[in-house]
C-alpha cells in the first residue's frame, strides 16, 4: 500500500496534496483497496463552494457507494473529467490519474489539522486491525 509523503491525509481516507491555495484531492490507495473495481463517480460543479468535512461527491464500486469527503474548505475549481470515461483511474492510479477535484483553499490553517504520511500509516494499520 502507498502512502506518499508529500500529501495530508483525512480519517476518512481522503488526500490532499496543497500546492499554493490550490488542493487536489483524491482517495487513498487504502480507500481503494477496499471499494474494489471502481464503475462510477459522482463529482461536484465547478463553482461549487465546499466545508472542510462535507461531502463532495461519491464513488461507486462493484461493492458499494461511498461519499467522498473535503479534507478542506474552498471553492471548486476544477473537476477531473477523465473520470467520467476511466473511472477506473481511481484504482490503478490514487495518486496521480485518479484525483478527483481542485480546491481553492479558503481556510488555509484546516491543513494544519490533517494527518501526515506518519500519522496515517499509524491511523490505517489501527483501521485494519479493527477489521
Amino acid at each position: 500500500m502507498e502512502i506518499p509523503k508529500d500529501l495530508k491525509y483525512t480519517n476518512e481516507h481522503e488526500w490532499a496534496r496543497i500546492e499554493g491555495d490550490i488542493a487536489t484531492v483524491g482517495i487513498t490507495d487504502y480507500a481503494q483497496e477496499s471499494l474494489g473495481d471502481v464503475v462510477y463517480i459522482e463529482t461536484p460543479e465547478i463553482g461549487t463552494k465546499v466545508k472542510k468535512g462535507e461531502e463532495l461527491g461519491s464513488i461507486e464500486s462493484v461493492k458499494a457507494v461511498s461519499d467522498v469527503f473535503s479534507p478542506i474548505s474552498g471553492e471548486i475549481v476544477e473537476v477531473n473529467e477523465e473520470l467520467a470515461d476511466h473511472p477506473e483511474y481511481i484504482n490503478q492510479s490514487p495518486y496521480d490519474k485518479g484525483w478527483i477535484v481542485k480546491i481553492k483553499i479558503s481556510n488555509p490553517e484546516e491543513a494544519d489539522e490533517l494527518m501526515d504520511n506518519t500519522k496515517y500509516e499509524k491511523f490505517v494499520k489501527m483501521e485494519s486491525e479493527k477489521h
